[in-house]
């Protein structure tokens, strides 16, 4: 409730253009947005905006699904999962399975700007951290832990295996692999409330483009597990010639698409951002037409748009614009295909 407190105004259909700058991003996450137009306003770059804007949301645990003291995996543990593209030089900063450091976006420029890498990932990931001077700290936090501890007590429901024994429906692991394997159509989905992610796209006046991603990934996932979010064309993708994409929702189906990649090459065939945001979105619906996702989509001369596909308790997908046509951040919703 206080998210639509918050906004000055609500808006059930996309604007579909804004003058420049231009930020958006995914979810009601005001402060983000807020965040990174505040730099953009004060002459700051649209790497900088980003970086602000889900460093933003790492630190208010936006949802609980970005930042520490979230999504403990099955061993407890929270891990954080972010990138960052940039769309002038093509250059991409992304860290997976970040363990100890808060600043998970700050980490993935890190590596854009400190290394010849595009993606560290697990311990090595956080020893990088550690020697670029970012701080060490704990990711869990009581909440995590009481989640963690309700989920054991639980037989460890729901869970993220299939195929093997004990049956993971019932009983917590060590699993052991079956025999024979179920049909892959089966699978179970990440309902709608259990995983977000943010995603920003941040343009500037001059049609400089920048996006990222941050996240704790999935709750409850297996120790390793990696999402969409520091996948490039996955999580998000840029090129200032064009425009940006973010995706968000059930990483594990939407990566083998890579959505936010065919986005951006719709823009670039000259689709207008809504219109490459439901491509993208039919593009995972034609295999997994019950999959949970929804992606944002910004040219470069400041039109955007969304898409979602619709399934159970998820019907509408709500995202977050600032430009100067605004005068704040604008809350917007799109009724999901």
């Amino acid at each position: 409730m206080w998210l639509l407190l918050a906004v000055n105004l609500f808006i059930s259909a996309p604007l579909g253009h804004a003058s420049l700058p231009l930020v958006i991003n995914t979810w009601p996450f005001k402060d983000a947005t807020d965040a990174a137009w505040n730099i953009l306003q004060s002459g700051g770059s649209v790497l900088d905006a980003v970086e602000r804007g889900c460093s933003r949301c790492e630190e208010l645990q936006c949802d609980g699904s970005v930042g520490y003291g979230g999504s403990p995996d099955e061993r407890g543990e929270t891990t954080l999962d972010a990138m960052i593209i940039n769309g002038d030089t093509m250059e991409v900063g992304a860290v997976a399975d970040l363990r100890r450091i808060k600043n998970a976006i700050g980490v993935a420029r890190a590596v854009m700007e400190r290394t010849t890498h595009t993606l560290l990932v697990g311990e090595s990931a956080s020893v990088f951290a550690e020697n670029m001077g970012f701080t060490v700290e704990d990711l869990s936090t009581n909440t995590s832990r009481q989640l963690f501890f309700e989920w054991r007590k639980g037989s460890c429901q729901p869970n993220y295996r299939k195929n093997v024994f004990p049956d993971p429906s019932k009983h917590c692991g060590p699993y052991k692999p079956l025999d024979s394997l179920t049909d892959p159509r089966t699978r179970n989905y990440a309902s709608a409330p259990s995983h977000d992610t943010i995603g920003m796209i941040a343009v500037d006046a001059e049609g400089h483009v920048a996006a990222g991603t941050s996240t704790n990934g999935l709750t409850h996932k297996v120790p390793g597990r990696v999402g969409d979010s520091p996948i490039v064309g996955a999580g998000a993708y840029a090129d200032s010639s064009v425009g940006g994409a973010a995706a968000t929702g059930d990483g594990d189906v939407m990566m083998r698409f890579l959505p936010s990649f065919l986005a951006v090459e719709q823009m670039r065939g000259g689709a207008d951002p809504s219109s490459a945001c439901r491509t993208a979105i039919s593009r995972i619906k034609r295999y997994h037409p019950h999959f949970f996702g929804a992606i944002i989509c910004a040219n470069s001369t400041g039109s955007y748009g969304a898409a979602c596909n619709k399934v159970p308790e998820f019907s509408q997908f709500r995202y977050m614009v600032s430009s100067s046509e605004t005068a704040s951040s604008v809350l917007l919703s799109v009724d999901c295909i």
